[in-house]
């Protein structure tokens, strides 16, 4: 049965809420791409961390699929916030600190300017690697679906199973940007290609919610964008298309987007920005949540 059959099966039923407290109820994440703007999903794993809530099931799109297979591996948002800040953000402050930070994160992103990419992505898949301890899907705590392109297909691929390194770096491999990868006898590149936010590949579950990065266009300008920022806004324009289709088939229980402005695909050095800007997304989804778990109390 494929997964859309099934969401439209389970639509016809209806999910029924629990009515009383304890009852279990399997809960499907699907964590979006969309850059730095992506470290927005660290404070929403941090609210179901508080809420006591742990999803069934994890799907992730680029740098959702990064963040969602460290939560998958058993970590807790605020392990990954911590890890986030001493090897991509860094917390410079001052001039010394800010030059330390910039060369770390030149090394961490493994530059090759006589490559498919810029960026190799080889640094990147070690400091994941140390950071879950495992390079296999079948290792994690929770099962876990990464998306990507198939390029020459032109086509979505889920992987769940077999390497989940190699998974994860497809997924955030944005052309252009970072190599391609050779996946058994498939070229893969960035997920956001195909599915964006990847809430229409989970199943088997009673709730679904899906966080979706990807924030709001740009404030309008006169002002003609450089070569690199029009590549990445059109890029973001086309994910922002591909989801505008998706709600308008299918729908999760819980669509959660933080209003993140202005902030561009690389720009992780406002970390601190993009996680205030999802805090009313937080407030958002736990009123949701209360709605399927009572039990919880108010300030998680």
């Amino acid at each position: 049965m494929t997964s859309h059959l099934a969401r439209k099966i389970r639509e016809l039923l209806g999910r029924r809420k629990p009515d009383h407290k304890g009852e279990c109820i399997r809960l499907g994440l699907a964590l979006g791409g969309g850059g730095a703007r992506g470290l927005a999903h660290i404070p929403i794993l941090e609210l179901l961390d508080r809420m006591g809530i742990r999803p069934c099931c994890i799907a992730g799109t680029s740098i959702g699929a990064v963040l969602g297979a460290m939560y998958a591996s058993g970590a807790k948002g605020s392990e990954i916030r911590s890890l986030v800040r001493d090897t991509i953000v860094g917390k410079s402050s001052s001039p010394g600190e800010l030059l330390k930070d910039i060369k770390r994160l030149v090394q961490f992103m493994d530059i090759d300017f006589l490559g498919p990419g810029i960026f190799k992505g080889d640094s990147v898949m070690k400091y994941f690697y140390d950071a879950i301890h495992t390079d296999r899907f079948e290792d994690l705590e929770i099962p876990l679906k990464v998306v990507a392109t198939d390029f020459w297909a032109s086509e979505q691929t889920v992987l769940s199973s077999g390497n989940l390194l190699k998974a994860v770096k497809a997924s955030m491999g944005l052309p252009g940007l970072f190599t391609p990868v050779k996946y058994g006898e498939r070229i893969l590149i960035d997920g956001g290609g195909v599915n964006p936010v990847p809430f229409d590949v989970l199943d088997d579950c009673d709730l679904i919610v899906a966080v979706d990065v990807l924030g709001n266009a740009e404030s309008e300008s006169s002002k003609p964008p450089g070569a690199v920022k029009a590549v990445l806004e059109m890029f973001d324009i086309m994910q922002r298309s591909i989801v505008e289709t998706k709600l308008k088939i299918s729908q999760p229980d819980i669509y959660i987007k933080p209003d993140i402005r202005n902030i561009g695909m690389l720009e992780f050095h406002r970390a601190e920005e993009i996680y205030s800007s999802t805090e009313a997304s937080c407030r958002e989804l736990a009123e949701k949540l209360r709605e399927y778990y009572p039990e919880i109390p108010l300030s998680p």
